[in-house]
């Protein structure tokens, strides 16, 4: 199959584009800068020059299916950053994708389409986005899915995929997050850590966009996960030790962890200050509510099931 892939010179964008092409796809991939290029290139993809704020059918090219990972994840930005990649970017990419002729859109989203700073316990595809959410990733991820569902129709069929907490090798987020904090000696858990979580190891989440290629019914969202839940303290102790980090015992409320974090991000936008906050309302947030969530749906219409474990995943971290 011909594919096109968005952000194929990060984690997950990377991932499948090398995964989609050692099953034997053929991969052009979006590419912002000359420095994506050979990245991409390493990965199995064929560079294109475009970025979300300019990408057109000419760039899609005859593409039968696009992988749209791109997206502004970072926690803290400027205040139209958010909608500019993740709303208009998601629109215009459906757009293109349109015009040139696809057949099958695959949306990767998230699970914090649904936050509002609430737990999520026991939860599936069925439960109300939050598009108008306190917390700007989530508001404008939960947006983009609505212009994904609405696009889908005959002939352009749109698949949203939901993971939580992607880990494993090639992370550019999290683990390096573990790291930087770890070193500083700035880690403190929050509520202890106790917090219960679903996962999705990286090649749980490739495997799915291979499957979605084909699988899964137009219009509809799909969480996936890895196979059982966790703590907050046991996953992200299980990584870090699997990279030789010791994390200390420290620890606040997530009352404190939510004022600190709505009070860190006052005093940057007041006063204009360099850099991130060390804590924003979002991380404080994902810190200490559960979010247990059921995959279900993806199990029954798309045949998914985890290919690694979470053993064999944070074993496979620790020879990495």
């Amino acid at each position: 199959m011909r594919i096109f892939v968005t952000g194929a010179s990060g984690f997950v964008g990377g991932a499948a584009t090398k995964a989609l092409g050692l099953s034997g796809h053929v991969v052009r991939a979006m590419s912002r800068t000359a420095a994506s290029d050979p990245v991409i290139a390493e990965r199995g993809g064929t560079p294109v020059r475009c970025d979300l704020e300019n990408v057109t059918a000419a760039h899609i090219g005859d593409a039968e299916a696009i992988v749209h990972c791109a997206a502004f994840v970072e926690q803290w930005g400027p205040r139209d950053a958010w909608k500019r990649f993740n709303v208009d970017g998601t629109a215009r990419m459906l757009a293109a994708a349109r015009e040139a002729g696809a057949k099958r859109f695959i949306h990767i989203s998230t699970e914090s389409v649904l936050w509002r700073g609430q737990h999520l316990r026991g939860v599936d595809e069925t439960y109300p986005l939050a598009p108008n959410s306190p917390y700007p990733y989530a508001a404008t991820k939960a947006q983009a899915e609505v212009l994904v569902r609405r696009a889908n129709a005959p002939g352009f069929e749109t698949i949203i995929l939901r993971p939580r907490f992607i880990w494993g090798p090639g992370d550019t987020t999290l683990l390096p997050t573990i790291e930087r904090v770890a070193q500083s000696g700035q880690w403190v858990w929050v509520d202890g850590g106790k917090a219960e979580t679903s996962t999705t190891h990286i090649d749980n989440l490739v495997h799915a966009i291979e499957l979605a290629l084909t699988k899964g019914d137009g219009g509809e969202a799909y969480f996936i996960l890895d196979d059982g839940v966790r703590t907050m303290r046991e996953i992200i102790t299980g990584i870090a030790t699997a990279r030789g980090i010791t994390l200390p015992d420290r620890n606040v409320s997530s009352g404190i962890a939510d004022a600190l974090g709505a009070t860190c991000e006052f005093l940057w936008r007041t006063f204009n200050l360099r850099g991130e906050p060390p804590l924003t309302r979002f991380s404080a947030m994902i810190l200490s509510r559960d979010s247990v969530l059921r995959d279900a749906k993806a199990r029954a219409e798309m045949g998914y099931s985890p290919v690694i474990s979470v053993e064999e995943g944070l074993r496979a971290l620790g020879n990495a």
